[in-house]
């Protein structure tokens, strides 16, 4: 099943017990497939599955970017008296 990130947030102990019983949830931003809610038992299946070492499974996923651009904006003047 797929959840907005929203109703996701706002339902997580159903997201949660779905991922236990139905299998991976997808949640999107914006429309877009973003990240999946998955059980322990999956992730572990998974990891079995591809027969690597749990560090070589982690080498192995897509690089992220982590980098995080803030705004140099410093608000705005205010008048206070």
């Amino acid at each position: 099943m797929s959840w907005q990130l929203q109703e996701a947030k706002n339902r997580l102990s159903e997201v949660v017990r779905a991922a236990k019983t139905k299998g991976p949830q997808v949640i999107t931003v914006r429309g877009r497939e973003e990240v999946v809610v998955m059980s322990i038992e999956e992730l572990r299946r998974l990891r079995h599955a591809g027969s690597r070492s749990h560090k070589g499974w982690w080498r192995s996923a897509p690089k992220v970017d982590l980098a995080i651009e803030r705004s140099r904006d410093a608000g705005r003047d205010v008048d206070l008296g």
